[in-house]
Formats: structure tokens, C-alpha cells, sequence
């Protein structure tokens, strides 16, 4: 038996938890659910990214301390992830006690190693907001590829890392104004001290070949050492010996995979020292996402080795989501998140369909909404569920709901069940569009057994019950199999099928059995076909979040620097006006939104508006608001929304708009 620890990359406590999030996380999980059905003590932990300015930042606009922040953000993270069947041993947060525990252990060892040194930097600072910017709050041009808007830490494009010093025309994402330079004490973890051993480490089959590839670009051009500190203020945990210098974020991070597993140890009977001392024989895996290939492959192993901790056994890197063949878009309504999903449709529809895309490679995969709908309903629902709804009915009516003795012929079981090691090496391997491949292609054998032996027609034969039982406990038999090797990606399902065959618990060897003189439960549907109209309303729920977004009043850290400059003749296109609001209703099915008829002088406007979290309907009638009246009507799953209005304010329920007697008069035009 193996003994195995699997983690996933920490999501940022600062947002949601959206589809291309989920390839990741479904990934992971098919691959530990495979190795626990094997008999292995396989263990999945995660936990919450918490630290770094984005989240002070954000809690400081909410009005709550970063703890309650965190929290709230765990709460949300867990139930989505639950939702979808991402089964963790344990999630946990960076913002604990293991980690900063963890976190100055390694520090200490490191620098005690002399693999620290503190040098006095030049950096951006923020002179309006007063405060240095960490990296992802200054934008700027690539200084490698020249890619536009990259963050100050990382290019996008090219996945350079640099200096933020080195960014070309940088701008802060806080205020937006030009950064100025500052000098400052910082910490620096000495990387090229692991230059050799980095060299034979990722060399050494613990990385894709893409990925070893890429990182002998980045030993050409020579490893810099890793500034690990940031200056007050910062939520995070302090250097030891200061009061005012935190570790940088991407330091504690990724020890929070150790933090989360420590913390599941003093609930079980696992020791943390035997996966993670320098000698450990133990197995270690991390998925990754190619956009952090930098920090996992070349920090991460330098910091455990110096460290005198185990390195990773492998790390495996996956590409991005696109939908409909471009990046998540917001206005076309494909940036979905999770809760919008699973609000409309089944989570293990995405969870088959990305299995049935992913490889072992890096490559990008797309989320083509036909391809989803059509695909999830052929190879689920009309091949695979199609085989025990065909057959069930037969074995309750006719047999008591009890399965054959014996079968004459069980040639085809035996092909199913030699079939196992294979898919097995599939999913080991993580090439899981093959696994699903094999997988389909048996679901179409049985039901070409099904359709040769017309199991319909021998039921109106006379003396035919042993035959018609043979058949259908034989279809049954493979239904069963084919169950077996798609648990791993079907959880839910596969449980329901368990009821259904009265087989409490499937492990990955019993496919190596048959079930026999065996009583089933009747049949339930297992699986209803994807209806293109959820994927239409999901779409548009995403679009209503755009517009929820758009309506709420901009504020220095919400606006966005990257939108392009607009001409004053630009701009005099825009008719903003004066209108009265002679009625509002609530939106069935829209927690954000208000139904606005509006008066502009003689011409009525239909806008549908996201201020639902200031205003009750009643309190708005008679109201003045400015709207744009020019804007092109949209189309969206409520109706036709014929305008904006605006408002102003810090958001949620302080929104603003005009009140009666201000002087405005309807139809008024704004200069």
C-alpha cells in the first residue's frame, strides 16, 4: 500500500470560486478518488490563501477585519467545493498557527543555512495612498515580451518574473497614479545558492517535460535571489526579530500545504515527520496551474532542500479554461462562477466533461457549450444510464428483482473486466479523455449486446424467462463495470448506482467480480439530459452579475486603469438624462436586480438595475436618477434593459440617487 499526500494550489481568499478554478480542483480529485479506490492511504488536504494586501485592502472597503473576511471567504470556498465533489481529507488557512509555526521554521533553518541576506531596496510606493505596493497591485509593460498591463511580479504572456522596479510605465492598481521609488530593508532568499541542485532536481522526472523545458529557459538566464519580505502595512505573519517586515505572501503559501496537513495529522493517526522529514519515502504530489510554474518549481524545492525537508515526488501542471474556444468573458456571460453554476446545472456533467478533456500534458482546454451539452447527454445518458434503464425494469417485473445465478456466456463480462488495468493505467497517468474514451467505448459494446438480443422481444417469448434473465443480468453486470471505472469521476452518481445494485462500497477490485443470485433495488433515473435552456439561463445569470457589478458606484479599488482612454468627442456621444422613476418591481429569479420604468421627458425606458441592496421598489417611485438613454438595448434572460442608470456611493446600501426635489426635471440632459 502507498502512502500518499496530494494537494492542490491554494485559492486566494480575495474572490469566488469560479469554472476555471474547478479543472484544477476536479482534476486533483478524480486522481486521489482513483488511488483510494486502489487500497492506498492516499490523503488530499488544501486550505485558503489569506495573506497579502488584496485581502487587507478589500477588508478595509468592507468594514471588516481580514480574520472575518477570511472566514466568510472559507465558508463559501468549502461549500462549492463540497458541492461539486471535491472530497479533501482537510482545508484548512494560511492564517493559522501550523503555518506560521511551519513558516518560521523554514525561515529560521534558511537563514541560519546563511541563505538569507537583507539589502536595501528601491521600490514603488503609492504617494497618495501612502503605502508601498506590493506586486500585483503595480501594472506596467513586460520588460521581456513587452506584453501590455502585466503585474508587477509576473508576466501573463511569457511567464517572466522580475522586479516590479523593472517594469516599463508602471501605475498603481490602488490609486492609479504613477508610482514613485523608495528605499526600504528587505529579505532576500539567496536562490542561486540552489542553482545545481535545482538543475538536477528538475531534470530528474519530478516535472512534465513542458515544464522542464521551460525552466532550462530561465537557468540560461540565470536564477535571481527572491525578495521574501514586504513592508508594513501587510496582513500576514512578521519575520522573526521585526515588527515590521512580513513575509511575502508566495513564502507562507505554499507551506500551507505542509500547515493543512499538519493540522489533519492531530485529528489522525498520520505523522507529519514521516512525509515530510528530508528522507521520507512517503509519496508527494502538487497540482498546479502552468501559471505558477516559477514559484512551485524552482522556489518551492530550493526552499524545502535548504530547509532540509523533503522535495515534491512530482508536481503536475495543467493549462487554462477557455469557453467557446476565447478566455472567460464577463460580458459575453462565460466568467462563471461556481455558485452560478450549480445553480443551474449538475456538477457532475463539468466534472465528466473536463475528465473527458484532460490529459497528462499542459495544454489549454476549452468548455465548447454545445459540445458539453451534447457529449454529457450521448455518453451518459443515452450509453451508459441507457444500459440499466433498459434492462432494470425486466429483472424487478419478471425475476423479483433479483439478478441470474449463473450466465451461459460471460465472455463479454470477462472483456469489461480485462479492460480494468488499462483505464487503471489511464488514470494513474492522469490521461483521463482516455480513460473516458475506453470507458465509452465498452458502454457502446453493451448496448450493441443490449440491441442484438432485443431483451423486449424475449419477453413476449414464450418459455424465454432463463434467456431474458441471462441478458439483462448480463447488461446489468457490465452497467455495473462500466460504473465502477467512472466513480472516480461520477462520484455522486456512482453512489446512486451502488443503492441501486444494493452494493454499499465499490473498490477498483471489484470489477473483478460479477454480481449474482444478487437482489437490486428498483430503478431510479440516474441522470437527466443537459436541457440547452439551463445553459442559457447560466449565462445570462452570469451576464446579471456583470451588470450588478457595473451598476455599483466605482471606487479607487474597484476602478480598472487597463480601460482604455476615451476622446472628449467620445465621451459627447454619451446622453445622460434626467429620469423619473414612475415604477419598480422585483426580478423573479434576480437577487440583484430592480425592473425600472423611467420617465425622460415623454419617452418611457425599461432598465433593469443592481441596486436592489439599497432600495425596496416602493421607496424608489417618483425618485430622479440620471440614466444614459443613448445606450444600445441589451438582451437579457428578464427582458429587454433599454439603458443604465447611475448612482454613486461606496456600494451595497449606500447608493444614491436623486431625490424629487432637487430640481431635475425629466428628460433634463446633463452637460
Amino acid at each position: 500500500m502507498r502512502k500518499i499526500l496530494v494537494t492542490s494550489a491554494l485559492p486566494y481568499a480575495n474572490g469566488s470560486i469560479h469554472i476555471g478554478h474547478l479543472v484544477e480542483y476536479i482534476q486533483t480529485d478524480i486522481w486521489v478518488r482513483y488511488l483510494k479506490m486502489q487500497g492506498h492511504e492516499c490523503t488530499y488536504v488544501c486550505a485558503d490563501d489569506t495573506h497579502g494586501t488584496p485581502i487587507m485592502l478589500r477588508a478595509q472597503k468592507e468594514g471588516v477585519t481580514p480574520e472575518a473576511l477570511i472566514a466568510k471567504s472559507s465558508e463559501e470556498h468549502q461549500t462549492d467545493f463540497a458541492d461539486f465533489g471535491v472530497n479533501f481529507d482537510f482545508f484548512h488557512s494560511t492564517h493559522s498557527s501550523e503555518n506560521q509555526e511551519l513558516s518560521e521554521l523554514v525561515y529560521n533553518r534558511l537563514n541560519d543555512g546563511g541563505h538569507i541576506e537583507k539589502k536595501t531596496i528601491t521600490q514603488a510606493y503609492d504617494p497618495e495612498k501612502e503605502m508601498f505596493l506590493p506586486d500585483r497591485f503595480i501594472k506596467g509593460e513586460c520588460p521581456k515580451c513587452h506584453a501590455k498591463d502585466q503585474y508587477g511580479d509576473g508576466c501573463e504572456v511569457c511567464s517572466a518574473t522580475y522586479s516590479t522596479t523593472d517594469l516599463i510605465n508602471p501605475y498603481s492598481a490602488v490609486s492609479g497614479s504613477k508610482p514613485i521609488e523608495k528605499e526600504s530593508e528587505h529579505y532576500f532568499f539567496k536562490l542561486q545558492d540552489f542553482e545545481a541542485m535545482l538543475k538536477n532536481w528538475t531534470q530528474g522526472g519530478h516535472l512534465q517535460e513542458e515544464m522542464s523545458n521551460k525552466l532550462n529557459e530561465w537557468f540560461e538566464q540565470g536564477l535571481k535571489n527572491w525578495d521574501i519580505s514586504r513592508d508594513a502595512p501587510y496582513f500576514g505573519f512578521n519575520i522573526p526579530g521585526t515588527t515590521d517586515k512580513f513575509f511575502y505572501v508566495w513564502l507562507d503559501a505554499p507551506i500551507g500545504y505542509m500547515a493543512s496537513f499538519k493540522a489533519y495529522c492531530k485529528q489522525s493517526e498520520l505523522s507529519f515527520d514521516d512525509y515530510w522529514n528530508a528522507d521520507s519515502e512517503h509519496e508527494l504530489y502538487h497540482f498546479i496551474g502552468k501559471d505558477i510554474i516559477y514559484f512551485h518549481s524552482l522556489f518551492w524545492p530550493a526552499m524545502l532542500h535548504g530547509a532540509n525537508l523533503r522535495t515534491p515526488t512530482a508536481i503536475f501542471a495543467h493549462g487554462f479554461l477557455t469557453v467557446d474556444g476565447a478566455k472567460m468573458s464577463k460580458s459575453r456571460g462565460t466568467f462563471i462562477k461556481a455558485r452560478t453554476y450549480l445553480d443551474h446545472l449538475n456538477p457532475q456533467y463539468l466534472r465528466y466533461y473536463f475528465a473527458a478533456k484532460l490529459t497528462a500534458k499542459i495544454d489549454d482546454i476549452d468548455l465548447n457549450m454545445e459540445d458539453f451539452a451534447q457529449r454529457v447527454n450521448t455518453d451518459l445518458v443515452n450509453k451508459v444510464v441507457n444500459i440499466a434503464s433498459r434492462c432494470s425494469g425486466f429483472i424487478k417485473k419478471r425475476f423479483d428483482g433479483k439478478l441470474a445465478a449463473s450466465l451461459p456466456d460471460t465472455s463479454l463480462v470477462e472483456e469489461f473486466q480485462a479492460a480494468q488495468s488499462v483505464i487503471a493505467n489511464d488514470f494513474e497517468s492522469r490521461n483521463f479523455s482516455k480513460a473516458c474514451r475506453h470507458i465509452i467505448a465498452l458502454a457502446d459494446k453493451a448496448n450493441q449486446y443490449i440491441d442484438a438480443e432485443k431483451p423486449w422481444v424475449i419477453a413476449k417469448q414464450e418459455g424465454s424467462d432463463e434467456h431474458l434473465h441471462a441478458v439483462c443480468s448480463t447488461a446489468i453486470n457490465l452497467f455495473r463495470l462500466l460504473m465502477i471505472y467512472l466513480k472516480p469521476i461520477l462520484p455522486q452518481m456512482a453512489d446512486n448506482v451502488a443503492t441501486f445494485l444494493n452494493e454499499p462500497t465499490q473498490q477498483w477490485s471489484d470489477s473483478q467480480t460479477m454480481l449474482l443470485d444478487h437482489a437490486i433495488e428498483p430503478y431510479k433515473p440516474l441522470m437527466t439530459r443537459v436541457d440547452t435552456k439551463q445553459i442559457d439561463a447560466m449565462m445570462d445569470a452570469s451576464k446579471e452579475d456583470l451588470v450588478a457589478e457595473n451598476s455599483a458606484p466605482e471606487t479607487e479599488l474597484s476602478k480598472d486603469p487597463l480601460s482604455p482612454e476615451i476622446s472628449f468627442d467620445d465621451f459627447a456621444k454619451i446622453d445622460l438624462r434626467v429620469a423619473k422613476i414612475v415604477d419598480a418591481q422585483h426580478v423573479e429569479g434576480a437577487n440583484k436586480l430592480l425592473q425600472l420604468t423611467l420617465d425622460i421627458g415623454g419617452d418611457s425606458k425599461n432598465v433593469f438595475a443592481g441596486i436592489k441592496s439599497a432600495y425596496a421598489p416602493e421607496d424608489l417611485i417618483g425618485k430622479m436618477t440620471v440614466m444614459v438613454a443613448n445606450l444600445a438595448p441589451r438582451k437579457m434572460r428578464f427582458g429587454l434593459s433599454e439603458g443604465m442608470v447611475l448612482a454613486a456611493g461606496p456600494g451595497k446600501k449606500d447608493l444614491w440617487i436623486l431625490s424629487p426635489d432637487d430640481g431635475a426635471q425629466p428628460g433634463m440632459r446633463i452637460k
